[in-house]
């Protein structure tokens, strides 16, 4: 009896409540007799249900949902500042960075320290060095929102170090929708400039090749018989043959092109929702397409520090077009009725990028002036089919069944990447095919991944509001990768001089091949280095129990059981012989978590969470073999030693809501990270490479601080009209040390056995990938009456360490700055028909790439360019 007068108790104040706006509930009396005659117990019960109502009258609903510390991107902030996908509009979020325009870094820490999820379901990627999905890959159109969870939850895998990052998809509407895009942009630096492209294939400008780069049928017979393509197992006539079954001219010039195209926008999104008397049955679809051109010129070095000055090996000027087209589809159909929800989501993206590129300079290891021309097509393509369910069981719904189910694989293929080596001799740019040289290289990378869970909430019986929830999960990813090289080499030591100064076309023509001046020569890496198979399974539980200890103290604790396996299997790509590679690593770990939120006052709220997690290394980084990374050119070799890292994960956050959408938060945070992984630069053979290491330890701390508030200036003006301003800001300041003490040891790749830490780990140094400063900045003035909002957007984030030098030699500094932002949206009506059109120019300040090498006033440009201005204007309209 007791449990019905609290539940009419709970319906009194919600009435009550509804009914005054807000006013106490014995200030309009109940219109029900039947309401009137209850007891005095229901009452009291309402009237104390009233007053916590009272308290979250701002707090938002995702807030009200969650116990942990955690930042939300709503479909509003997707357009409020028009970022195009999931990882530009994260870089908004407190403490959030990107790196490569494609890698969340959050609070500072590796991409390897954060997961991300699409509707709660693991994902796969399609990165040939990384197991985390560049986020990058999903646009804004077809994500409903996007969750970055601060502090662990046991519902969640156990890989969480900076946070997880839980993408959710549009899903099915509440009534019909029908709206259509288009759009152009450009770029200071590259729209109507000359830059580079080479012809391709017919179809290049949508993405997807005619078939053009396809493996020729000479070459697949011969690498189906399992040997190197070279003179032993292929006779001569042979590698004519195949040799002259490669795509040439297409694929080889570089062209220089007068004006570059501008940026093509268009897309669409569809939904509809209809009662079908047992229920509601709904769809949703969108689809769209981009077309974006982006011209680089800048600096390339590789620089040696001695003394008080340094010394380049490499000195390069470089110019770099790249041509990205990306197709973006999702599919969703849902059904439900008050108990129970079915659906089925289905995601495609299909992103590629063209790359044309030439750079010149002094090359000190090779002893002569040297020009490098490269022609490269990166294929990535993400399929997600997911299938979740809800439903609610008893007589007050007190038990809940969530499942989920996805099938996910991401491909990447990169055809016909070819590059060609130049000597200046006499003013003049020759290749000997000796001295210099060309490749061609064939690789992709499979992932796939299988992923299921189920969670059962139970809402205890009992007097206070106590739930306990349990789950089971499993996920089972499994990785090919594959890359072949060939060359076209000198048959007798060097080209004729004439051949020497030949056009790229020519010099690889089938008549060359055929005299003999060059023969084809396949230069794979044996041993494992061109091909490795890879497997992380993981089977995961959880208890948690959620309740109120008072009526203001919530309190969650849970308890996660996580065994997983991770093996990288190195073969050779001729024999198909498995190399010899580290043991698995096999673990399993029980990782607590606990939260406390205490509502002390009105609207104000105290949080407070603990946790221990872990980090596990990326594929690649465990494969001991040398193997090249193509976004920056440089070689890697992966190191078996390595093991999972552990983290220690302390948080407190104070938020005050204090108005619809507008909030104050601060708070801190604490991690020490056991056994951290972290890349090491080294040099050997006149090749400068990158390995990784765990090092013994490291702390990072920190804290945070958020505003969002809205004014409405008093201006009695008529061109003022109804516009409110508005403020978003966040800041994030952080410190993080890495520790090497006496006696630390660690295990280098290429050492038999461990040896002291100092030797390769600065103790006292800053931890790789952290920013002691994140802040980002948000001015708006909107007015609802006309639809109009514009918003100037800064972000800033300070230097972080992208890799360790060399011993003796200064860390790789990466310096992203600061960028400004101005978006503008302007509603109308036009026949009829809700339009919008749109404006965006992104990084206003002309803020340059830099990432660099220091010391006593010399500096090394590793890698530093201009990526301009971009603009973009955009119409859309909805029916």
């Amino acid at each position: 009896m007791k449990r019905t007068q609290t539940r009419t108790g709970l319906f009194l104040a919600i009435s009550a409540l509804l009914a005054c706006n807000g006013a106490l509930a014995q200030s309009t009396p109940p219109a029900d007799p039947a309401a009137t005659a209850a007891p005095t117990t229901a009452d009291t019960t309402a009237t104390q249900l009233d007053a916590v109502e009272v308290r979250s009258e701002y707090i938002p609903e995702p807030m009200l949902q969650t116990s942990e510390v955690a930042s939300f991107v709503t479909r509003e902030d997707f357009e409020r500042t028009g970022d195009s996908d999931a990882a530009a509009a994260l870089t908004r979020v407190t403490g959030l960075s990107l790196v490569r325009d494609k890698f969340v870094y959050v609070r500072g820490l590796g991409e390897r320290y954060s997961s991300a999820l699409l509707n709660g379901s693991p994902l796969p990627s399609p990165e040939p060095l990384q197991r985390v999905v560049p986020l990058d890959l999903f646009p804004s159109e077809v994500l409903d929102s996007v969750t970055v969870q601060k502090t662990y939850s046991v519902k969640y895998p156990g890989e969480f170090g900076g946070g997880v990052i839980d993408l959710q998809s549009l899903a099915v509407p509440d009534e019909p929708f029908l709206n259509f895009s288009i759009g152009m942009g450009g770029n200071s630096v590259t729209t109507g400039e000359k830059g580079l492209t080479y012809y391709g294939s017919d179809t290049d400008y949508w993405g997807y090749d005619d078939g053009t780069r396809k493996a020729p049928r000479e070459l697949q017979d011969a690498v189906a018989t399992g040997q190197r393509v070279d003179l032993g197992a292929f006779s001569r006539e042979d590698l004519r043959r195949i040799g002259r079954s490669f795509e040439n001219a297409n694929l080889n010039v570089l062209q220089e092109k007068d004006s570059i195209d501008p940026d093509t926008s268009f897309g669409g999104s569809a939904g509809y929702s209809a009662d079908m008397g047992a229920g509601r049955l709904g769809f949703v679809a969108v689809a769209g397409f981009e077309n974006e051109w982006r011209t680089r010129f800048g600096t390339e070095q590789d620089g040696f520090f001695v003394g008080d000055s340094v010394e380049f090996d490499r000195d390069f000027d470089f110019l770099a077009t790249q041509n990205n087209a990306t197709v973006n589809v999702l599919l969703g159909t849902g059904f439900e009725t008050d108990r129970h929800r079915l659906g089925l989501v289905t995601l495609y993206v299909h992103d590629t990028i063209k790359e044309a590129k030439s750079r010149a300079g002094l090359d000190n290891l090779a002893g002569f002036t040297a020009r490098d021309d490269t022609t490269e097509w990166f294929e990535r393509e993400l399929i997600n089919h997911q299938v979740s369910g809800s439903h609610k069981f008893g007589e007050y719904d007190d038990v809940t069944v969530e499942w989920r189910g996805s099938v996910a694989e991401a491909n990447r293929d990169v055809p016909y990447e070819k590059g060609i080596r130049y000597e200046l001799v006499d003013g003049y740019w020759s290749h000997d095919g000796s001295r210099v040289q060309n490749y061609t290289r064939f690789s992709f990378v499979e992932d796939e991944l299988a992923s299921g869970g189920v969670d059962v909430t139970w809402r205890l019986p009992i007097d206070r509001d106590v739930t306990l929830t349990g789950g089971l999960s499993y996920l089972d990813n499994d990785r090919t990768a594959e890359s072949r090289e060939f060359r076209f080499l000198a048959l007798d030591g060097a080209l004729p001089f004439y051949n020497r100064y030949q056009r790229v076309d020519y010099l690889l023509s089938d008549f060359n091949l055929s005299q003999d001046l060059l023969r084809l020569r396949e230069t794979t890496g044996s041993f494992g280095a061109a091909a490795y198979d890879a497997t992380l399974k993981v089977k995961g539980a959880y208890l948690q129990a959620e309740g109120e200890i008072t009526p203001a103290v919530r309190a969650t604790v849970g308890m996660r059981y996580e065994d997983a396996t991770q093996a990288i299997e190195p073969y050779d790509i001729f024999t198909g012989v498995r190399q010899d590679s580290a043991d698995p690593l096999v673990n399993d770990y029980l990782l607590p978590a606990a939260t406390l939120t205490w509502n002390f006052a009105d609207n104000q709220q105290v949080r407070f969470g603990a946790s221990k997690t872990i980090a596990r290394p990326q594929f690649r980084e465990l494969a001991p073999q040398q193997y090249q990374d193509p976004d920056s050119d440089r070689q890697f070799y992966g190191n078996p030693y390595l093991v999972d890292s552990e983290l220690v994960n302390l948080d407190a956050r104070y938020e005050w809501f204090f108005g619809a959408g507008e909030y104050f938060t601060v708070g801190g945070f604490y991690k020490q990270i056991d056994n951290p992984i972290e890349s090491n630069v080294n040099f050997a053979g006149g090749t400068t490479f990158q390995s990784f290491l765990n090092a013994p330890e490291a702390t990072v701390y920190g804290a945070e601080i958020e505003f969002k508030k809205y004014f409405d200036p008093a201006i009695d003006a008529a061109w003022w009209g109804e516009n409110r301003l508005y403020v978003a800001s966040n800041y994030t300041w952080s410190q993080s040390e890495v520790n090497a003490d006496e006696g630390d040891t660690v295990r280098p790749y290429g050492f038999p056995a461990p040896v002291d830490a100092t030797l390769f780990v600065r103790d006292g140094s800053t931890l790789q990938g952290q920013s002691d400063h994140i802040a980002n900045l948000q001015l708006g003035i909107e007015d609802e009456a006309t639809r109009t909002q514009a918003t100037l957007i800064a972000n800033y984030v300070s230097e972080r360490i992208s890799a360790r030098g060399r011993p003796g030699q200064p860390d790789y500094i990466d310096e992203p700055g600061t960028s400004l932002d101005f978006v503008l949206r302007k509603g109308f009506t036009l026949g009829g028909t809700d339009m919008t059109l749109g404006f965006s120019a992104r990084n206003l300040l002309d803020t340059d790439y830099q990432e660099y090498q220091e010391r006593d006033g010399n500096r090394v440009d590793v890698l530093r360019y201009s990526p301009g201005v971009s603009y973009d204007v955009s119409l859309s309209a909805s029916f």
